[in-house]
């Protein structure tokens, strides 16, 4: 007998929210908007997007373990500011977020790294995040346009509507 299989239950921004924890998540919102002069909204939405980057890549090392990171530098810094509150970040790597390792930091800019792999591999790594984003979080949108670079690139210049890139699949089995 076959049995029907329930669908994924998505990651919302609620979710991600709890795993910083609502006094971590104040203070960075905080801070981001006097540091660059952000709505509460945009720098929340920004905070969302890098604890969404953060998750995939605890909960899909294999498949995306030493990639590039496909986000605008916004949220890079983001992600700064929390490895220097080195308490909670070790806490929200190892504790709340699902592979429970300490997601380390390493600094290279988009230019660089295409001459690391080559740039084949670097857009087929580049597009690899986009199902599994979809997977646990569903669809891209209009407001996660400004912050992932590939998926802003596919919109903008090669005119794929968000629907087009949902469907996307990786290349490479995950």
């Amino acid at each position: 007998m076959k049995t029907e299989q329930q669908p994924q239950q998505l990651i919302s921004p609620g979710d991600l929210r709890e795993l910083l924890g609502e006094d971590l998540h104040t203070e960075v919102v905080d801070h981001f908007v006097q540091e660059t002069g952000g709505s509460h909204e945009e720098v929340d939405r920004q905070v969302t997007e890098c604890l969404r980057y953060l998750y995939l890549i605890s909960r899909h090392p294999t498949e995306l373990g030493g990639l590039f990171l496909p986000v605008e530098q916004h949220i890079d810094e983001i992600w700064h500011y929390l490895i220097l509150q080195t308490r909670e970040y070790r806490e929200l790597c190892e504790e709340r977020l699902p592979g429970g390792f300490f997601i380390q930091h390493r600094s290279i800019g988009y230019t660089a790294y295409q001459q690391e792999p080559g740039r084949e591999r670097a857009i087929e790594e580049a597009l690899r995040w986009i199902p599994l984003y979809c997977r646990e979080f569903g669809p891209f949108d209009e407001g996660a346009l400004p912050h992932w670079t590939i998926v802003r690139f596919l919109h903008e210049r090669m005119h794929m509507s968000l629907d087009q890139i949902a469907e996307l699949r990786s290349a490479e089995p995950v």
